[in-house]
């Protein structure tokens, strides 16, 4: 690997140097100064003869690795070379000016290191002018370097060898004025002052040098202006410091040149100059605008006064709210800029190295100030705490950058050089504490020493960190980003201007208080800049990052969302014209990954929303973009798709998804990207959340009919891009330990092995379905893999997370050949070749999840044996319940004629061997993985064992005792349960210490355990000794309820929630169980006592469990919680009380202690009646009696409902027959029927549903019980409901029926016309059953007369338009009459016939109608036939 990064570095260089050359001959070409240019080509050429030798060195110290020799030697040459890289740099022009420069400074301040200076010549006024004069010259000075770096390299030749003898000049009068300085103490000070201002000088022309080098390094322009404001404070501290003018004029002359030094951030800010946000821009402004405003009053009034003192006071905070806002309005000016669409954000880099840059400046002006003769005690603490807070910083940046870094020889150097800083580091802070002790000047050199050595370290590393290979990318700024810049920077650039001004005229004013002209420029110059700042606000608003980008972004997805509609609608109308330029493979793919991409923007967006303005306008425009696509995608896959419901589902969930993204960006643009709009961040969250659910949906459905038609892209993508995140960068912090990584790992790798196998059968019997098995094997790897990541970070050693994450990707690789495969066979099932691959396939990834489980027992054997261990003893409870439903049907028999004394031995025996691995499983956890693994796997044979003997021994004791057999399998299911509860708490406690909660766990376990396995020893030597076998078992089942109401009790929420009704049926068995007991009781016979042990164990067990599973549905409030499990605690307690009196009974019966049994039997009916009313309460309103007639009444209605509502659907899909247009009137009968049968269905569906409310509401009025009082009275008249409910069922299918055989031509008008009134007819008994008992002015009432009335009118427009029909018809019908005589008497005598033939036939159809309403009478409650009547 390390041979692999050489040759690619050696070829890097090789090239660098090429380019080296070339702008070397460049450089001297252009230069006019012969002597420069050889001296440019000359270190050219160092560069390149060192370069050669590095590699040579390298080479040599690669072939011997370790050789301390050859790795010093290589070290020397990389310096040589690094040397003579800075020369080359050096000789380029202007450089060598800036050295000169560099080098005056420091020979002229060597002046301030004399012990004594010389006494001033000068007055005290000609002193304090010269160095006013020599500091202005200074800082106009340091603005040209500032400018110059922009320009020529001769320009910032001139500008630096100007700033020099500035400096020099500067220098000559501080010392003058430290000559002037009354005692040794400011005489000191103002020297310190000096050295201070000679610091800030080197440091400007460094920057004005790195900057002139590479322009476009990031943040270099920062760097440059800060050091410029440091030279212009450190000058004002001087001047205030040594100057005595009137007061306000120094205050007034620090100002302008402060405001002169912050004018250059406006110049192109393309750069962050802070890190406020765009939100924090705007409230820094506010604030200091609100300074500004009380400054400037401040100066007016103090000017006038007189009060100068105040006056430069006010001066002062003026300045500073000037500076404030000057760069809240740079800051915000850049963050426009850059969240402009068309500006490229600049990309963080792996390391900042203006971090590293500030944090060397920083550590170097600390050690100064340590080894500093002059420094105080606090001094000395303050500058090692600023050490130990930069180094800290570095030592960390260095451990961020070598974990994200794939190149490993920078990931060994940052560990290396963060080891260098932390070592010298703490060697420094050694002599510091020594020097605490005693300033003694032995200590004082000791530390100076001490120092170098960290200097050194941090400069080498702040030098490797600023390797263009990790520095961030700087942004680039549009010109559209520019253009929003420009509002905000006039505003600003006309606030200082105008500020300055004022300062000026103020200056002027408070030596001189008495002009009036003056006073009107003050006032005026007050006003621009009041306006400027007001105008710098509004720009700054309006132009807030991202707003406009959510506008746009809004209206491009509401059209995408008018295209999916007008597909929708043509999909329906069945007129979408189908794509044909591309297939349907190539539009899922379109589709699949423009909704991934989309998915992957949810969370930027929220964040952006949340918190990074300038990010937002990127984000909603980049989301907006993938919509066209999307819908262009989605409505050409839904032309192609021949079904129509998946055609819908398609643009229904494209749709869907366009509107959550509308719902986000409305979210994103409330919120902005201000991380104080808090109400605003649930909105975001709820949104983001939403839409990412609608991402889900949409990738089921396209995964599922990828894999219908075999096309597995998706998936494999899906896998593919899980396996990818498996080697990202470090993990998150892990929220759990090893042990339950492992354990979620393990049952995803077993979920996808039985996929696996299930695919090897599919693919022979049902090829089809292997695409919903390739689904669920994608979808079982994502979280596999996401575990697994956490499994691998978690494990120790880390050669084992190594194993297992190569593992993992191992078996990804063999789950995309697999879910490929099945593809491949879905689109050709009938291919062996396939087939055959698929099986292999199948086989490797079950071979590659053992590989998983086996990397993974190899981090924990011990816990992977535990997880296996309880997988087996989860399987043995299993088998033990299904052997109890055996031996209690009394199908529990032995093979051979043998007796259970044959079995006892072995059992004890068996027993015992338990115990002695339960304590090593205890043992285990707090000793080695290979000694858990031994005694877990150890614990599961036996366990298995013991269970096969004790079913053996359970079964020779004969099916004829049943009870017996129950008793004693219930003995080892309860060992059985223990010993699960006791690996668990193993695996949990595995490697903690000693006082951990997990530990407590574990003792708690493993003393049930032995209580259980005494308990079973003890129901075997009891089992054959009638006499007290009962008592045995009782004593068992006590134990065991107790154990139960332990879990019951503990806070775990159970795995899932039941309903209040399966608590209330789960009482019942106590009711039985608590009888039982008492005959038991008061018999004391043995038998009873058995029956009623295995009765109570169940009986309670079941009714715990139903009860903790209702308690903790999601419905059920807290109050409701607590007093549902209180009871439940009660009755178990009053029920354990009772069997504990039983017990008593049979060891020492007497007719007082039996006497006492109804009092415990009370207690527990008490509780159980209060358990009942708490399960009525979970239930609210809702609970029913399900054999309450009125609750059977409601039932029905609702099946009527959903019976008329299935004829409406049906009537729904019927069309009038096609046939030739010859009557008109006709077709329109057939589309009248039709409506009108569809409006009746419609409307009798609404009233019964109506009918359902409203007997509702008589419930809950108490005019009808919800336990009826006079169950006959009530159920009468629900019986009455009931019937009339089915009536209108009934009625309603027959009018389909009708309407459908008369649209086909089969059936009569008047067949029609009589449905409709009987439907009529049913309708107004069901009213009339409703009203019985109803209030008339209820609401529900009032909804269900109007139903009615809907119903009515439906019926009577149906017999209208069938008797219209019928008249029509009859019309239509001429009767041919004959001519003949005797022909037409004969015709008259046939029509009076046929007449007389009706006339009978209609008598006879009406007694029929009143026989059938008689017996139907019969039914009816006395109500309904007396309103009848």
């Amino acid at each position: 690997d390390f041979k692999l990064h050489l040759q690619f570095a050696a070829r890097e260089t090789a090239q660098a140097l090429k380019t080296l050359a070339q702008a070397a001959r460049g450089v001297a070409a252009s230069t006019t100064d012969p002597v420069a240019a050889h001296a440019m080509l000359d270190s050219a050429r160092d560069v390149m003869e060192g370069s050669a030798m590095l590699i040579q060195e390298a080479k040599q110290a690669l072939a011997v690795p370790g050789d301390a020799d050859s790795q010093q030697r290589l070290a020397q040459v990389a310096k040589a070379v690094s040397h003579s890289l800075n020369n080359c740099v050096n000789c380029l022009p202007g450089q060598k000016d800036v050295d000169v420069a560099l080098k005056s400074i420091g020979e002229s301040s060597k002046k301030l290191l004399v012990d004594s200076l010389p006494p001033s010549s000068k007055s005290f006024q000609e002193a304090q002018s010269e160095l006013n004069r020599a500091a202005a010259d200074l800082n106009q000075s340091a603005g040209e370097v500032v400018h110059a770096t922009r320009g020529q390299s001769g320009e910032l030749a001139a500008a630096s060898g100007k700033f020099s003898d500035d400096f020099d000049e500067f220098l000559d009068a501080g010392i003058e004025m430290a000559g002037q300085a009354q005692t040794k103490e400011d005489q000191i000070q103002v020297i310190g002052n000096l050295k201070s201002i000679s610091m800030a000088s080197s440091k400007l022309l460094l920057a004005a040098k790195s900057l002139s080098v590479d322009p476009g390094a990031p943040n270099a322009k920062n760097l440059l202006a800060a050091a410029a404001r440091a030279v212009t404070e450190s000058i004002n501290q001087l001047i205030t410091l040594c100057t005595q003018q009137a007061p306000g004029q120094k205050e007034c002359d620090n100002a302008l040149r402060e405001l002169e030094t912050v004018k250059g951030m406006l110049d192109n800010p393309n750069e962050p100059v802070s890190d406020l946000s765009y939100f924090d821009c705007i409230e820094g402004v506010m604030e200091n605008s609100k300074v500004l405003g009380e400054s400037m009053a401040g100066i007016s009034q103090n000017a006038k006064t007189g009060d100068l003192l105040v006056f430069g006071e006010c001066v002062g905070v003026a300045s500073k709210a000037l500076c404030g806002l000057t760069e809240a309005a740079a800051q915000a000016a850049y963050l426009v800029g850059i969240s402009d669409p068309n500006s490229q954000a600049g990309q963080q880099g792996l390391v900042d190295p203006i971090q590293f840059a500030r944090a060397n400046q920083a550590i170097q002006m600390a050690c100064q100030n340590l080894v500093d003769p002059a420094s105080s005690p606090s001094q000395v603490l303050s500058a090692a705490t600023i050490v130990a807070k930069h180094t800290s910083a570095l030592c960390n940046a260095c451990r961020i950058a070598s974990s994200k870094t794939a190149n490993p020889v920078a990931k060994r150097h940052f560990v290396q050089s963060a080891k260098e800083v932390a070592n010298s580091t703490a060697n420094l802070v050694k002599t510091i504490k020594a020097l605490d002790g005693d300033f003694s000047e032995e200590n004082r050199n000791k530390c100076r020493i001490a120092t170098a050595p960290l200097i050194e370290a941090v400069e080498n590393l702040t030098a490797f960190a600023s390797n263009p290979e990790f520095v961030s990318i700087p942004a680039q700024i549009s010109t559209e980003g520019s253009r929003a810049q420009e509002p905000i920077l006039v505003s600003a650039k006309t606030m200082l201007e105008s500020s300055s001004l004022l300062i000026k005229t103020a200056r002027s004013l408070a030596i001189n208080p008495k002009d009036p002209p003056t006073w009107s420029v003050l006032a005026g110059h007050s006003h621009t800049v009041s306006d400027s700042i007001k105008s710098l606000i509004t720009s700054i608003r309006d132009k807030a990052p991202g707003q406009r980008e959510c506008d746009f972004s809004i209206d491009g997805i509401n059209r995408c969302i008018r295209d999916i509609e007008q597909a929708s609608l043509a999909a329906v109308s069945q007129s979408l014209a189908t794509r044909d330029d591309i297939s349907v493979e190539a539009l899922q793919e379109q589709l699949t990954s423009v909704v991934q991409e989309i998915g992957h923007l949810i969370d930027p967006i929220a964040t952006a929303a949340r918190g990074e303005a300038a990010q937002l306008g990127h984000k909603v425009t980049q989301l907006a973009s993938y919509f066209e696509p999307l819908v262009l995608a989605a409505v050409g896959l839904a032309s192609k798709t021949l079904n129509h419901q998946q055609q819908m589902t398609v643009l229904d969930q494209s749709k869907t998804l366009a509107e959550s993204a509308l719902q986000i960006l409305y979210a994103a643009k409330e919120g902005g990207g201000n991380p104080k709009a808090s109400h605003t961040h649930d909105a975001i969250t709820e949104a983001a959340q939403l839409m990412k659910e609608a991402v889900d949906d949409i990738m089921v459905t396209l995964n599922e009919a990828a894999s219908e038609v075999g096309m597995v892209g998706g998936m494999v993508d899906l896998i593919a891009e899980a396996m990818t995140k498996l080697d990202e960068g470090t993990p998150p912090d892990p929220k759990g330990t090893f042990v339950d990584y492992q354990t979620t790992v393990v049952k995803y790798s077993k979920a996808i092995a039985v996929t696996a196998q299930e695919m090897m059968t599919k693919s022979v019997t049902n090829p089809e379905e292997l695409g919903g098995l390739a689904s669920q094997m994608t979808n079982d790897y994502g979280h596999l893999a996401l575990q697994g990541r956490m499994a691998a970070a978690t494990a120790e050693p880390e050669e084992i997370g190594f194993q297992i994450r190569t593992r993992v990707q191992e078996l990804g690789h063999g789950c995309i050949f697999l879910v490929q495969k099945a593809g491949a066979l879905q689109i050709c099932p009938t291919d062996s070749y396939t087939k055959k691959e698929l099986i292999e396939c199948a086989r490797a990834v079950t071979e590659k999840v053992s590989l998983v489980l086996s990397a993974l027992q190899a981090g924990n054997k011990g816990t992977q044996a535990c997880i296996t261990a309880a997988s087996a003893v989860s399987g043995i409870i299993a088998d033990l319940d299904t052997t109890i439903m055996f031996a209690t049907a009394g199908t529990l028999n032995a093979e051979n004629n043998e007796s259970f004394a044959d079995h006892r031995e072995n059992i004890l025996k068996t027993a015992k061997a338990l115990v002695e691995d339960t304590k090593l499983l205890v043992s285990g956890a707090a000793s080695s993985q290979d000694k858990l693994a031994q005694a877990a796997q150890s614990s599961a044979n036996t366990i298995t064992q013991l269970a096969e003997v004790v079913k053996l021994g359970a079964a020779s004791l004969g099916s004829d005792d049943p009870e017996t057999q129950v008793v004693l399998i219930n003995a080892i299911k309860d060992v059985a349960k223990a010993l699960s509860d006791l690996i668990s708490a193993t695996k949990g406690a595995a490697s903690k210490p000693a006082d951990d909660p997990s530990m407590y766990q574990l003792k708690g376990a493993a003393k049930v355990m032995v209580t259980n396995v005494t308990s079973l020893l003890k129901t075997v030597k009891a089992v054959e000794d009638e006499a007290t076998r009962g008592t045995r078992a009782l004593e068992a089942t006590i134990e065991y309820i107790k154990q139960e109401l332990t879990v019951f009790q503990s806070s775990e929420v159970p795995e899932k929630t039941s309903s209040p009704e399966e608590s209330i049926r789960m009482t019942k068995g106590i009711t039985m169980a608590t009888a039982k007991a008492v005959a038991a009781g008061n018999s004391c016979r043995q038998e009873d006592v058995i029956a009623t042990a295995n009765l109570s164990r169940k009986a309670v067990a079941d009714m715990l469990t139903a009860c903790k599973q209702a308690s903790y549905h999601p419905d059920v409030s807290e109050e409701v919680r607590e007093r549902a499990l209180r009871f439940g605690t009660e009755c178990t307690l009053g029920y354990l009380e009772l069997l504990e009196h039983v017990l008593l009974i049979l060891q020492k019966a007497t007719p007082e202690l039996k006497h006492q049994l109804a009092s415990f039997s009370k207690r527990v009916a008490a509780a159980v009646t209060e358990l009942i009313q708490s399960a009525e309460a979970m239930k609210g309103t809702e609970w029913v009696d399900p054999e309450d007639p009125t609750v059977i009444a409601e039932t029905e209605l609702l099946g009527a409902a959903a019976s008329i509502e299935a004829a409406a659907k049906k009537l729904e899909q019927l069309k009038p027959r096609a046939k030739p247009k010859q009557a008109d009137e006709t077709l329109d009968f057939e589309e009248q029927i039709l409506e009108a049968a569809k409006s009746i269905a419609a409307a009798t569906s609404a009233l019964v549903k109506s009918a359902s409310a409203a007997q509702r509401e008589l419930v809950a009025q108490g005019k009808v019980g919800a336990i009826p009082a006079n169950a006959a009275d009530d159920g009468q008249w629900s019986q009455g409901l009931i019937s009339a409910a089915r009536m209108v069922a009934a009625a309603t299918s027959n009018l389909c029926e009708a309407a459908n055989a008369s649209v086909q031509g089969h059936a009569s008008e008047e067949k029609l016309i009589s449905s409709a009134k009987q439907v009529a007819a049913s309708t107004a008994q069901l009213l009339v059953a409703c009203k019985v008992k109803a209030d008339h002015d209820s609401e529900a009432m009032r909804r269900l007369q109007a139903a009615g009335n809907a119903v009515k009118r439906a019926s009577d427009n149906l017999v209208r338009a069938a008797q219209k029909a019928a008249f029509g018809k009859a019309e239509d019908d001429d009767v041919v009459v004959k001519t003949k005589f005797v022909g037409g008497i004969a015709q008259i005598i046939a029509a009076q016939e046929e007449m007389l033939k009706k006339e009978r036939e209609l008598e006879e159809a009406r007694k029929k109608l009143a026989q059938i309403r008689q017996q139907q009478y019969k039914f009816l409650p006395t109500e309904l036939r007396e309103d009848e009547g």
